[in-house]
């Protein structure tokens, strides 16, 4: 991965309302791994490329995919076919209550900043920005604005959450706050850990009320990740 140099850059995008004051509370938030079940996704295209059976691609896998038969060449490969040709980060599911968590989260004050490496493949930025936008939106993750880069020290947040280990080492390292959100390869980092979106919840919320950074929701607000599937209705 490192020999490929990363578009960096920030869209911001109006799907939740920019406030005229600036942030109190940024969170950061990943999206494979953490908010897209980019194994899952994943897993279904590696197995109908390679002519296996799902289930013989095991989902608890580590960071290498050394248990999916995969080396690096054929994991570039097949993570390229899979964004430009499969769709992938248009398709991927999504964790269960990650949009509602997030949505309560912004209602409270709480300043969503999306920030993702999905610039990893050459050629297929058009695709890969277009299509995170398009599952953003699909699945109502709200956000004030999305940050594509690797290099994750460079983007101020309060307080990240994020899969990879050497992510977490790194943010750490700059004396940044992470949450791991618990993924099978990187059980060698040490908490904070969560493994559903409700605990996210309530350890950002509890890391917001220390800086009196939460506010009560906004009256006229609807609640709910699909408000703005109803009131386009």
């Amino acid at each position: 991965m490192g020999h490929v140099q990363p578009w960096r850059g920030s869209l911001r995008l109006p799907l939740v309302a920019q406030p005229s004051v600036p942030p109190s509370f940024i969170f950061g938030v990943d999206l494979d791994g953490v908010c897209a079940d980019y194994t899952t996704g994943f897993r279904q295209i590696v197995a109908e490329e390679l002519g296996v059976d799902v289930e013989t691609l095991p989902l608890e896998r580590s960071w290498d995919f050394r248990e999916w038969g995969l080396d690096e060449a054929d994991f570039e490969r097949l993570h390229h076919l899979a964004v430009t040709e499969r769709r992938l980060f248009r398709d991927l599911p999504a964790f269960d209550g990650c949009a509602d968590a997030l949505w309560r989260l912004s209602d409270a004050g709480i300043w969503i900043r999306i920030i993702t490496h999905r610039l990893y493949v050459n050629w297929g930025h058009a695709t890969a920005v277009s299509d995170t936008v398009s599952w953003l939106d699909t699945f109502g993750i709200p956000y004030r604005d999305i940050c594509f880069l690797g290099k994750k020290p460079q983007v101020e947040a309060d307080v990240y959450i994020d899969d990879a280990s050497h992510n977490v080492k790194a943010l750490r390292a700059t004396g940044n706050p992470v949450i791991v959100f618990d993924q099978p390869y990187n059980q060698d980092m040490a908490g904070p850990r969560a493994s559903t979106w409700a605990e996210v919840e309530d350890m950002v919320v509890e890391l917001a009320s220390q800086q009196n950074a939460v506010q009560p929701q906004l009256p006229g607000f609807d609640a709910g990740a699909d408000r703005l599937i109803r009131r386009r209705s």
